[in-house]
């Protein structure tokens, strides 16, 4: 049994990290399996000799993100323990970077994991960006808050965000209303991120200015987008031809990033999903970068992170059990 203890400035440091009701401490000492106990500013960590380590590494990364302006939430706690499980909790420190923008509620939005620090770097210094990863770790807000961010400074002069309209299990005809009102549903997590970032009122001039564009990806056909931020959103239901036409509309001037789950594919088996095709076809061109966020950049529920580990842990299952074996290997095809 190892002990030791951890000690913090002041009460406003240690109040953070226990969170209310003990909150965090009680979840650390689940995933962390070390006890804590926390009198005035000091924390007593016991244990074994990984598990006290793992902890004192994870208040280091908690006490750093708070020191430096991050707020110590269920997903901030649940991050730095899981860096400290891999001997990384030092790198949390790398987290308290540059401010991308403030809502319109005041919010600041930064990047909350490494993935995400990543992916918004790759934005910045490339024409093209793959985004690519599980629901929840922030691929499409990112995204509009960076082309928020190049509209504010003048970089651009419009924003466009677009996303195929491919029916998941339910058919377009079935909804009431003409076109537009159709596939409005389709485009409602590009508007709410508009909304969140602008307000609706500024929102609603600039896209009645048509400086804001939001369109299903069938209206991209035939126009040379210059001058512009574009976003694809869920470009995994995208066929090989669609992104080919939707990448050569890029112009003079212009940024596009493309953001999808290759695990959340819609379309007909026989199609092959044109972000899947892309990232083959693409790797390795300079000014194009691919992204690939995982179930560690999940910023959601907790709940959504187990999830996404259930399913890829089936995958492989399924994979592992699959009816073909290569010969050779007593592998077969039944």
């Amino acid at each position: 049994m190892a002990e030791k203890l951890f000690e913090v400035a002041d009460n406003d440091i240690a109040t953070a990290i226990c969170g209310p009701f003990d909150a965090n401490i009680i979840n650390m000492e689940k995933v962390l399996g070390a006890g804590i106990i926390c009198r005035g500013t000091s924390f007593k960590i016991s244990g074994s000799e990984e598990a006290v380590s793992n902890t004192v590494s994870a208040l280091t990364a908690m006490e750093d993100l708070y020191r430096r302006g991050t707020e110590l939430d269920e997903q901030a706690v649940r991050y730095c323990t899981d860096l400290a499980q891999e001997n990384k909790g030092s790198m949390a420190a790398q987290l308290t970077g540059e401010l991308v923008l403030l809502t319109a509620k005041g919010k600041p939005i930064r990047a909350k994991t490494l993935g995400q620090k990543d992916y918004l770097k790759a934005i910045e210094k490339n024409s093209i960006t793959f985004g690519v990863g599980p629901a929840g770790t922030g691929k499409t807000y990112l995204a509009v808050a960076m082309a928020v961010k190049a509209f504010k400074a003048g970089d651009v002069s419009r924003i466009i965000l677009t996303r195929p309209a491919v029916e998941a299990g339910e058919k377009l005809g079935f909804l009431p209303g003409d076109l537009q009102n159709k596939v409005d549903p389709y485009l409602r997590p590009l508007y709410d991120g508009l909304f969140d970032m602008m307000g609706a009122e500024t929102y609603a001039k600039l896209l009645e200015k048509g400086i804001i564009e939001v369109a299903p990806l069938a209206y991209m056909r035939g126009r040379t987008l210059d001058d512009s931020f574009i976003i694809l959103d869920e470009a995994q239901n995208t066929t090989k031809e669609q992104m080919k036409m939707f990448l050569t509309r890029m112009g003079m001037g212009s940024k596009v990033v493309v953001t999808g789950d290759i695990t959340q594919i819609d379309l007909p088996r026989e199609k092959k999903s044109g972000l899947k095709d892309a990232m083959q076809i693409l790797k390795g061109i300079e000014d194009i970068a691919i992204v690939r966020l995982t179930e560690k950049d999940v910023v959601r529920h907790k709940l959504v992170q187990d999830i996404v580990k259930a399913y890829e842990k089936a995958a492989r299952e399924k994979a592992r059990n699959s009816p073909e074996r290569k010969v050779g290997k007593r592998y077969y095809v039944k």
